[in-house]
């Protein structure tokens, strides 16, 4: 492959390098550095997570569009969003997304695992044998004070969560009384409640539980290299921009990845890694660094003249996300964010509370309450998730409406709809094309169009009947199967969870990018462990699958060097 020229450093040579200081990369920097004789150098584009707004909880306002913490993508102009194109946040800052995310801890459903051990003919990866890696580095607040301290006595509880671990489960500390009564509605209109999203099954309505600790975010910064920044073989580089793998022919003729080329400070510098180079660089990044070193479609990598090191046609594709409809309605008799933050006493009262207390709409992730269900009869199994908001914006970011109402935003969280992420250029500094293709299919239009009828079946229960809610977006003149699908398109937007782009599978799939145990197929020394690697999506929040993905890809890695030292 075509070299350019850097700064090279005998010294700069590692047994690990983990590319992206994101959730699977804090947490693999930190498994990885256990053993003192192991040296791991984690590499992350962005900066350190020191900027405030990253710690207050409603900070992801001022993070989210920010360059300071995001990367700033966006995507194509979408035909499914009747020709819209996306702002696409990822975070650029160690903690990766985790910085700027939601805070929601979803596992997702215990089919979506099975499915993965399916797909890859592995069953490390089924439910019964993740349950553990989640687990493993879990710290959840019910099990304060012993396994019955919290859960009554509930040996389901314990057997399911984990106690002592970095990643942080609390509880939210405020509640609206909209929210009781949504969910009270969706309790009349046929949805159980739930104290558990994260026992296997989610369907149910309740509280998200969040990574944060006593009122702050809770990232994977703070989780996992807090802990481990002191051990002397764990490098931390930020602002450090990985350009391209390098790749070299070894003794047995097997292409082998031997380090990264980076800029770095003004200077483009070749770190190598004795064992391994893991890239933890997200569902957008991964990809994007695999074809520009010439890993991924060959025609793809030709029309940018880009030299073809391996042709691997999955690379980039099978992009999966979840699209989220936001219906507003606004209500009477009711407090809302919306009144309360838009007078300056309102602004005062709320800064004074996450002061004094940590508490308050300060405290909040962006959804508190949300409820799993069926788009209709016939589905075999939980296939939406709600977000509801005791608040309205036009988009993250801008300002609150400044009458009272509540958002009810709901998702397919099994889209047939897949997409691409494909480099624009040669250059390392131009981001990636990225298209999701949202709505592409007849399934998933049919099934944004029976989404927003679940949410207007909820909002007409009594229980919401004194705040006389009254649709706002999309609005009730709208009610054909055509009309509610081309609204979906006006009105819906991302919630961040891009997945698949390499993702893992058997041997003969030749849309395979990694095999079951994460490694490059075709290209020694090289793994993927982020997001990317999921062959289906999972129903619910990915930032804990993430989590669990490299804890259990962190002990193979371990495991192998064992048996070949």
């Amino acid at each position: 492959m075509k070299q350019t020229s850097a700064v090279r450093d005998n010294n700069l040579e590692f047994d690990y390098i983990v590319v992206g200081g994101g959730s699977a990369g804090c947490l693999l920097a930190n498994r990885l550095s256990r053993d003192p004789a192991t040296r791991v150098l984690l590499l992350e584009a962005g900066r350190k997570d020191d900027y405030p707004w990253i710690h207050i909880p409603v900070g992801y306002l001022y993070c989210i569009g920010n360059p300071r913490t995001d990367w700033l993508f966006k995507t194509e102009p979408d035909a499914g969003l009747n020709g819209r194109s996306l702002r696409y946040p990822r975070g650029k800052t160690l903690g990766g997304c985790s910085s700027i995310n939601g805070m929601i801890y979803m596992r997702g459903q215990a089919r979506d695992f099975d499915g993965w051990a399916a797909a890859t003919g592995d069953d490390a990866w089924s439910w019964e044998n993740s349950l553990p890696d989640f687990k493993a580095h879990e710290d959840h607040y019910r099990l304060d004070g012993g396994a019955d301290y919290q859960t009554g006595g509930n040996s389901r509880f314990s057997d399911m969560h984990g106690h002592g671990g970095e990643w942080r489960v609390e509880k939210q500390r405020l509640k609206w009384d909209i929210l009781e009564s949504f969910a009270e509605a969706a309790v009349q209109a046929g949805i159980p409640r739930s104290d558990d999203f994260n026992s296997g099954d989610n369907e149910g309505v309740g509280y998200f539980e969040v990574n944060q600790r006593s009122g702050w975010r809770w990232n994977t910064s703070k989780a996992f290299l807090r802990p481990a920044k002191t051990r002397p073989n764990l490098s931390i580089w930020t602002q450090s921009h990985v350009e391209r793998l390098m790749l070299e022919t070894d003794a047995s003729g097997r292409t082998r990845c031997a380090g990264v080329v980076l800029s770095r400070r003004g200077d483009r510098v070749e770190v190598r890694a004795k064992k391994e180079v893991i890239l933890s660089a997200g569902a957008i990044g991964s990809p994007h660094i695999l074809q520009l070193s010439g890993i991924g479609p060959a025609h793809l990598l030709k029309r940018h003249g880009i030299e073809v090191v391996h042709d691997l046609p999955g690379v980039g594709e099978n992009l999966q996300d979840h699209l989220q409809i936001r219906a507003v309605y606004k209500v009477g008799n009711a407090k809302t964010l919306n009144t309360i933050a838009n007078s300056l006493i309102g602004k005062a009262m709320i800064g004074l509370e996450y002061a004094l207390r940590r508490s308050g709409p300060m405290s909040m992730a962006p959804s508190q309450l949300g409820a799993f269900t069926r788009s209709d009869a016939a589905q075999a199994h939980a296939n939406l998730e709600f977000h509801v908001q005791p608040l309205s914006l036009d988009a993250f970011g801008e300002p609150l409406h400044r009458i009272p109402a509540f958002t009810a935003s709901v998702c397919n969280l099994n889209p047939t709809s897949v997409g691409t992420v494909r480099l624009r250029s040669g250059k390392a500094s131009d981001a990636p094309a990225i298209a999701p293709n949202y709505l592409s299919t007849e399934d998933d239009r049919r099934i944004a169009a029976d989404s927003i009828r679940q949410i207007r079946r909820i909002v007409t229960q009594s229980a919401l009947a004194k705040y006389r809610p009254e649709e706002w977006k999309p609005g009730p003149q709208f009610q054909s199967d055509e009309e509610l699908a081309k609204l979906a398109g006006d009105i819906a937007n991302t919630i961040f969870h891009p997945v698949g782009t390499t993702k893992m599978g058997r041997d003969d799939d030749p849309t395979a990018v990694v095999d079951s145990r994460l490694r490059v197929r075709g290209i020694a020394g090289l793994r993927v462990v982020d997001a990317g690697i999921m062959p289906k999506i999972t129903s619910g929040n990915t930032n804990a699958p993430t989590l669990m993905i490299a804890e259990k890809t962190a002990r193979w890695i371990v495991e192998e060097a064992r048996q070949l030292a």
